[in-house]
């Protein structure tokens, strides 16, 4: 009897042991939502999907963010406003999109002919306060940013050739609107601000002779190059990053393993993009020589030239808010570390 008695003990106990280490019988995963800015037929939405199953690999399955791409869920210019309402839990942004919250998001998320390589504005975000004065800025919408990705240095695509800075007079080019558009401006260009979807049709029609866009790789798979047979590369305008940026009470259910994980991932993820894409970069840039495309690579004195009228732009810019003086100042001071500027 006593020996019947301990078995059944026994066989309940490796029951109840085996329920505990049962993926079946474990803590339900945590589940998120994230639109990012960019289509899923591009290389930096296929990096972004990567790193969600990183993710899921490094934390054993405990978060899973689901990707979506542009607008897929909301338009893009309201995902700060869908995730501090959580309808999204975490959103891959620009956030310059939202300068109309708050215009030094435009000032940190890129400082038009500033840096010349990613790891310098890498470094600034990490090191020198760019991190912190972008959650300063989130606050507000109960956002949390908890890393970025850049993806090199963007290159101009134009139907004439942009040899240096006098070339863009009596150009009319797509741009962003802020500081890129206030730049070319005062270069002699007329602004045109179009959505992406229109600027392959507004090239081939002439509506536009230039665009501001992305990298080599990136423009030639949407096409560009089909009507446009210049571009500069490399580029030297534009060194954007795209934010990693999480609801601040889903941020903080999260336990401290996961949220360090988090932190570490984006990093790689950030690195991943840039050297994929730059190896895209190279391959594209091969092939266009065979197809009549002309790449066109300014010299130190012109690249110093356009980025002494940058500093008058960034000055102006940095009128627009304490904030916004705060970020411009900061990046400056790094600039002159850099030797990039006096």
């Amino acid at each position: 009897m006593k020996t019947r008695k301990i078995f059944t003990v026994c066989v309940i106990m490796t029951i109840i042991s085996i329920f505990l280490i049962s993926p079946a019988f474990a803590e339900k995963p945590i589940k998120w939502k994230c639109q990012v800015f960019w289509s899923a037929a591009e290389l930096t939405y296929k990096t972004f999907v990567d790193f969600c199953n990183r993710i899921k690999v490094l934390t054993n399955g405990r978060l899973e963010i689901a990707p979506y791409p542009a607008g897929a869920i909301v338009p893009t210019f309201e995902a700060l406003d869908a995730l501090q309402n959580n309808v999204i839990q975490c959103m891959h942004m620009w956030p310059g999109y939202f300068s109309g919250k708050e215009p030094a998001l435009a000032a940190i998320s890129d400082m038009v002919a500033a840096y010349s390589h990613p790891w310098q504005k890498d470094a600034w975000m990490y090191y020198k306060g760019g991190w912190e004065m972008l959650n300063e800025m989130y606050r507000p919408y109960n956002a949390y940013t908890v890393g970025w990705m850049l993806w090199g240095v963007e290159s101009m695509v134009s139907t004439d050739p942009i040899r240096r800075m006098e070339d863009f007079k009596g150009l009319k080019m797509r741009v962003p609107q802020g500081m890129t558009a206030m730049l070319m401006q005062k270069l002699g260009a007329s602004v045109v601000v179009l959505p992406g979807g229109e600027v392959y049709s507004a090239l081939d029609k002439g509506v536009i002779n230039t665009t501001d866009w992305a990298t080599p790789s990136m423009n030639q798979r949407l096409g560009f190059f089909q009507v446009a047979k210049y571009y500069n590369y490399p580029g030297f305008h534009s060194m954007p990053i795209g934010d990693f940026t999480v609801n601040i009470k889903e941020w903080n259910k999260l336990p401290d393993d996961i949220k360090q994980i988090l932190k570490t991932a984006c990093r790689e993820w950030c690195w991943d993009s840039i050297e994929r894409i730059a190896i895209d970069d190279i391959r594209a840039v091969e092939e266009m020589k065979h197809k009549g495309v002309t790449a066109l690579t300014w010299t130190d004195e012109d690249l110093t030239k356009v980025r002494a009228v940058a500093i008058e732009v960034w000055d102006e810019f940095a009128k627009k808010s304490p904030m916004t003086k705060k970020v411009v100042d900061s990046q400056k001071d790094w600039l002159r570390d850099l030797g990039l500027i006096k």
